[in-house]
């Protein structure tokens, strides 16, 4: 677990920045061989799903998933996930599973979008080895899950948590704005939205929820 963090990468270019001592920055590495490359998403799935079930309990409130994996409590972002798989053949060999996760942090830098803490949901100091150990808990339950290969349970969780999920949104792909409604993610990742001009899949590179809060 790092003390602080001050360029920690996350999707795309994002860029994450942790105050020392205050919050949970770590890495896990995991050994999925079990699962076929093709369902690689799962394990983000997964993963995701320890993190917000945990939160969830610690702040007794709802949590939820940011396609494809940042952690968000209403509008605002709790923390991010980076995955990292290293593929040997049509096999994943390992997964190096990074989190930030904002915990006892109050004042962020402007540049930072929307970012919320442990803290400033509960007003108090959070322990963070304990909120580390109920974290790597929770996904330990999940993994053991998506081992046992109950892929349906972990993918209707995976909505069930999914921000936005059912409900007319802005976006902007091609730099054109416009409405649409999650109404699924597809087993590989992509993420489906019902629009005016009909049903469209987007991955990451492709589509920007137009969720920043003005400050």
């Amino acid at each position: 677990m790092a003390e602080s963090q001050y360029a920690g990468r996350g999707q795309q270019t994002n860029r994450w920045h942790s105050e020392a001592g205050l919050n949970l920055t770590f890495s896990l590495l995991l050994k999925p061989t079990f699962l076929p490359l093709q369902q690689q998403f799962d394990l983000t799935r997964t993963i995701s799903l320890g993190v917000v079930s945990a939160l969830g309990q610690a702040l007794n409130e709802n949590v939820q998933i940011k396609w494809p994996n940042d952690i968000y409590h209403g509008d605002k972002k709790l923390g991010g996930i980076l995955i990292e798989n290293m593929v040997q053949g049509s096999q994943i060999k390992h997964s190096i599973i990074g989190m930030g996760i904002n915990i006892n942090q109050v004042v962020f830098p402007p540049e930072v979008p929307n970012p919320t803490s442990v803290k400033q949901i509960l007003h108090r100091d959070y322990d963070l080895h304990v909120l580390l150990s109920q974290i790597c808990n929770h996904i330990e339950a999940w993994y053991l899950k998506l081992k046992a290969g109950k892929l349906d349970e972990i993918r209707n969780a995976y909505l069930d948590k999914l921000y936005w999920f059912n409900q007319e949104k802005d976006f902007i792909a091609d730099g054109t704005a416009f409405k649409g409604i999650i109404i699924a993610v597809r087993n590989e990742g992509l993420l489906v939205l019902s629009t005016k001009t009909g049903e469209k899949e987007f991955n990451l590179k492709q589509i920007q929820f137009l969720n920043k809060i003005a400050s």
